[in-house]
């Protein structure tokens, strides 16, 4: 019998949904609340779990205590270098572009001067995105010059990761984007996203809508293509169709799926339960 530790800080209905089908293919999941875990490092563990599967919300507890366990010789899924790169806009945008994954035109800048001339480089409008952040917070929209400048503004007061100038160009696309999920390397479901009334972001935590998406030859490609690049076990991947075609503007390693499940029918939790046996018996 396969036995999981399900790492978490919040239970949500994923969360829920994973402990079920657990339950169903005879799993055992032991609970660790990152809230109450306490990690010793100088102990020479030895687990009892098979593998752990990591479902932190927080970036920084997710990639720490992925970062103990694994150099204590666990399993984690997904692991620390999937979450380092997904978990930062930056760092994924870097990685695809490298791998010539169509992405946003994006600028990177470290002051408000330099950011400034970024937006005009890209044209108005732009967006203006935190480097590490989820849900469509502080996202904005730099529409021209004056409000730019307010905005840009804030940015200076707050945190140092709030002063990397992340900024992409604003692509054409319907009122809509679509998340696609990959499991172990392969293309699973998607939907679309719809923003709500009087937003542009398509975020289901903000009212977004979801309705399903067809698979295409160009979505499932490019869903595979970015699974093997970021070279998570299990991703959201999130698209934008552009005048040019697809291209990846965010990519999730602790993906919400409540709204794929109920819209599609596709049994994500299970399948990836169904993966993580796979993988412990390999």
């Amino acid at each position: 019998m396969v036995r999981v530790g399900l790492l978490y800080d919040v239970v949500r209905l994923e969360e829920k949904m994973l402990i079920e089908q657990a339950r169903s293919k005879n799993v055992i999941t032991d609970l660790i609340n990152l809230d109450e875990a306490v990690f010793d490092l100088s102990a020479n563990d030895h687990f009892e779990d098979d593998l752990f599967l990591q479902r932190g919300i927080s970036y920084f507890r997710a990639l720490h205590s992925t970062k103990i366990l694994e150099d204590k010789g666990a399993r984690v899924v997904n692991n620390f270098n999937t979450i380092l790169v997904a978990g930062n806009k930056l760092f994924t945008t870097s990685l695809l572009n490298k791998a010539r994954i169509p992405t946003p035109r994006t600028h990177v800048s470290f002051s408000r001067s330099s950011a400034l001339k970024s937006v005009e480089k890209l044209g108005y409008p732009s967006v203006l995105k935190p480097v590490i952040g989820s849900w469509g917070r502080l996202v904005s929209a730099l529409n021209d010059p004056e409000s730019s400048m307010a905005i840009l503004e804030t940015r200076e007061f707050m945190h140092p990761l709030y002063r990397v100038y992340y900024i992409q160009s604003r692509v054409k696309r319907p009122p809509r984007d679509i998340r696609a999920f990959a499991i172990g390397g392969q293309y699973v479901a998607a939907i679309f996203r719809y923003a709500p009334p009087g937003d542009w972001r398509t975020n289901t935590a903000i009212s977004g809508r979801a309705e399903p998406c067809q698979k295409t030859p160009e979505l499932e490609e490019l869903t595979i293509k970015t699974a093997e690049t970021i070279g998570g076990d299990y991703l959201g991947i999130d698209f934008m169709e552009s005048e040019g075609g697809l291209v990846v503007h965010e990519v999730n390693n602790c993906t919400e799926f409540r709204n794929t499940v109920r819209v599609t029918g596709v049994n994500i939790p299970g399948l990836i339960m169904d993966y993580l046996v796979s993988i412990s018996k390999s």
